[in-house]
């Protein structure tokens, strides 16, 4: 197994990096110390450059300018590396996610900014977003071919942000907010994974009219949204 899937997938019954990058996200986790941050800064870098399958610690190591055993002295091995680089991007989307959507004034415009806040970040991150064009056969078998765990997390994540709402009143409690993350996450996930040919994702105005049109009308009629 290439060490981006294993490290996006995670063992059976063990969180995946998705999980952990949720659960930091959510919770606020303390940040990497300094030596770590470099040379995740460095893998992340040379991952970019060359990409995962053609990178090796040491190359790591030099782009960082330390010695390979402080390399592996923070990181065992390569996976180790590899998870850390991409659970550190992860974390990042989730708070880039929270933060676009909190000038939001409606529910309404917080999925709109939500859907787009989302697909910018991960297609314009040039690791993950990258790797999605450059290796795929590392990035979307996660995506497609886990069991749906690493749907389910994204899921999760938007279920969360939809019951805060729930509970604030802006949406009301017979929509099953669950079934909603489920539908709007699979939605963005095709148009990632999936190219299209109608919907220009590089065109910010195009997605915003897109997800007022087909996801906004999943939170229920017009009158049960509150602004």
């Amino acid at each position: 197994m290439e060490p981006v899937l294993s490290a996006l997938m995670g063992p059976s019954g063990v969180p995946s990096v998705l999980e952990v990058a949720f659960s930091e996200a959510v919770e606020g986790a303390e940040r990497d110390d300094e030596v770590s941050a470099r040379l995740l800064d460095a893998a992340y870098e040379q991952f970019c450059r060359m990409g995962v399958k053609r990178s090796t610690m040491t190359d790591v190591a030099r782009l960082a300018g330390v010695s390979r055993i402080t390399v592996y002295r923070r990181f065992a091995t390569k996976d180790q590396l590899v998870e850390q680089v991409v659970r550190r991007e992860f974390r990042r989307y989730f708070d880039r996610f929270i933060e676009d959507i909190r000038t939001a004034e409606t529910i309404a415009d917080r999925v709109v900014l939500g859907c787009v806040s989302s697909l910018r970040t991960i297609r314009h991150n040039r690791l993950i977003g990258g790797l999605m064009d450059a290796e795929p056969d590392a990035i979307v078998p996660s995506m497609t071919s886990d069991g749906g765990r690493t749907l389910g997390v994204v899921r999760q994540f938007v279920a969360s942000r939809l019951c805060q709402e729930q509970r604030a009143g802006n949406i009301a409690g017979h929509v099953e907010v669950d079934l909603v993350a489920e539908m709007m996450v699979r939605v963005s996930a095709s148009l990632l994974v999936i190219p299209s040919h109608v919907i220009d994702l590089d065109d910010d105005e195009q997605v915003r009219a897109v997800a007022r049109q087909f996801l906004v009308p999943m939170l229920g009629p017009p009158h049960s949204l509150h602004s």
